[in-house]
C-alpha cells in the first residue's frame, strides 16, 4: 500500500475503541498517520461473549502483520445444517465457516495498537471543523485537535448524529437473543447434534442458529468452548418492544439489553417457547444459556459518509442486520480503503475522502439491502428455503468467508 511522505502526515482521532475502531487506528499508523483513539467506555471493552463469524477482511490486520496464529483461537464448522422442529436434518452441506470471540479479536488489536494513545473515559459532545483542521470536545472539558477524524462509534454513533442530524434508526420488527454456554454443560446427545456444524432452525416468523466460539480465554479445544446462540423472534413496535427493552431496574434501553439485564419474567418465556418452539439440540442451548441478552434488529442507512475532514466508518455509517456475518469485515474493509485512499492522495485528507467515499456507500448500501432481504425473508415472509447458497454468510457476495485460509 505504501506510506505517507513525512511531510503530508494526517493526525487522525478515531472515535470509538472496539474492534472498527482499533483497526482503524492500526492501518492508519501503519501508513504514517499520527493516531489516537477515544473511546467513552471507562474501562476496556473486555468480557463480551459474542460470536464473530470470521471474514479475511475482518483479520486482514493481524494475519499480515502475523500478530496471531487464529487457526489456535478460533474453532470451526465444517457443515451447514438445517433442523425440523424434531431434530432431524432437513438440509446438510459442507462448506467450513470460522469462528472467534470478541474477546480475542479485540485483545488481539488492543495489544498491537498499545494504550498510550487510546483514550478510555473520552465521550465525545462536540465537532467543530474549519477548512483545516477539527475540534473534539468531550464530557469531561478536555478538547483535541485533528486533520481528520474518523468515527467508529457504532450503532449509536455521536459523529452520525453531529454531522446527519435526521438519520434515524429504522426497528426491523424483531430482535435477537443471544447466549453462550458452557460445552461441558450440554448432554451427549446435544454436543452430538451441534458437533463441527452451524446448525439452523427456520420456522414461522423466527429462525435460530449455532455454532462453536473460543471460551472467554481463548480456549478452542473441543468440549471446552462455548456454543454461541443467536435467536431471532418478531417482537412488534411500541410498548411490546419497550417492555421487553426496559431493564430490571426499570431503565428503558434502546438498541440492547446487556447480559444480566433480562428481567425475570422473559427469561421464563425465553426458555419455555425454546422448549415449545425449538428442536431440542437448539432449544438445550436457549435454556442453558444462564445470561442471554437481546439485541434490537436495525437498519441505518446515511447519504454520505464523508463531512468535510469527518468520515463515518462500520456501524456508524450502514448499521446492517446480522444474517450475512459481515458487520466487522464491511467496517474492516472502509479503514483499509481509507487508508489507500490517502496514501493515493499523498495526506490530503478532502482529496482522500472524496475518492474514498462512492466505493463505500455502494458496498454499504448492497450489504444492508442484502441483509434486510434476509432478515424480512426469515421473519415476515416465509420464503428461506434450507441449504440455499445465497443464504450462505459473506462481504460481497454469499459465501465469501466460507473456507477461508487462516495463515
Amino acid at each position: 500500500m505504501g506510506r505517507l511522505a513525512e511531510t503530508r502526515r494526517p493526525k487522525v482521532a478515531v472515535l470509538g475503541g472496539s474492534l472498527i475502531g482499533l483497526t482503524a487506528a492500526l492501518v492508519l499508523r501503519d501508513v504514517g498517520c499520527d493516531v489516537d483513539v477515544y473511546e467513552r467506555s471507562r474501562a476496556p471493552l473486555e468480557g463480551r461473549g459474542v460470536g464473530i463469524v470470521l471474514h479475511p477482511m475482518t483479520v486482514r490486520y493481524l494475519l499480515d502483520h502475523s500478530l496471531l496464529d487464529l487457526g489456535t483461537v478460533s474453532t470451526s464448522a465444517a457443515w451447514h445444517r438445517y433442523l425440523d422442529r424434531d431434530g432431524a436434518v432437513l438440509s446438510e452441506d459442507r462448506r467450513r465457516h470460522h469462528f472467534t470471540g470478541y474477546n480475542t479479536l479485540y485483545g488481539s488489536l488492543l495489544a498491537a495498537f498499545g494504550r498510550e494513545r487510546y483514550h478510555l473515559d473520552h465521550e465525545a459532545t462536540g465537532i467543530a471543523q474549519d477548512d483545516d483542521r477539527i475540534e473534539l470536545t468531550f464530557a469531561d472539558g478536555t478538547s483535541a485537535s485533528c486533520d481528520l477524524l474518523v468515527a467508529a462509534d457504532g450503532v449509536s454513533s455521536f459523529a452520525r448524529r453531529a454531522v446527519l442530524p435526521t438519520v434515524e434508526q429504522r426497528y426491523g420488527g424483531y430482535v435477537a437473543w443471544r447466549g453462550v454456554v458452557d460445552e461441558r454443560e450440554l448432554t451427549p446427545a446435544t454436543s452430538a447434534a451441534l458437533d463441527d456444524s452451524l446448525t439452523y432452525h427456520v420456522g414461522a416468523g423466527t429462525h435460530a442458529l449455532t455454532y462453536p466460539i473460543p471460551n472467554y480465554h481463548g480456549v478452542v479445544d473441543t468440549g471446552r468452548r462455548l456454543m454461541n446462540l443467536v435467536w431471532y423472534r418478531n417482537v412488534p413496535e411500541g410498548e411490546p418492544l419497550a417492555d421487553l427493552l426496559t431493564d430490571r431496574a426499570g431503565r428503558r434501553r434502546d438498541v440492547s439489553l446487556p447480559p444480566g439485564a433480562v428481567r425475570d419474567e422473559y427469561l421464563k418465556e425465553l426458555r419455555e417457547i425454546a422448549l415449545s418452539d425449538l428442536p431440542p439440540p437448539v432449544a438445550e442451548v436457549a435454556t442453558r444459556s444462564a445470561t442471554p441478552f437481546v439485541q434490537v434488529i436495525l437498519d441505518v442507512e446515511v447519504p454520505h459518509m464523508a463531512f468535510g475532514r469527518v468520515c463515518l466508518v462500520g456501524d456508524a455509517a450502514f448499521t446492517v442486520r446480522p444474517h450475512a456475518a459481515a458487520a466487522t469485515a464491511k467496517g474492516a474493509a472502509d479503514v483499509w480503503a481509507l487508508a489507500a485512499a490517502l496514501v493515493r492522495h499523498d495526506g490530503d485528507v478532502e482529496a482522500a475522502l472524496g475518492d474514498w467515499e462512492p466505493p463505500q456507500l455502494e458496498l454499504g448500501r448492497a450489504l444492508l439491502r442484502r441483509n434486510r432481504d434476509l432478515g424480512e425473508g426469515a421473519q415476515f415472509r416465509g420464503d428461506w428455503v434450507c441449504g440455499d447458497p445465497a443464504l450462505t454468510f459473506g462481504l460481497h457476495r454469499p459465501g465469501d468467508s466460507a473456507d477461508m485460509h487462516l495463515s
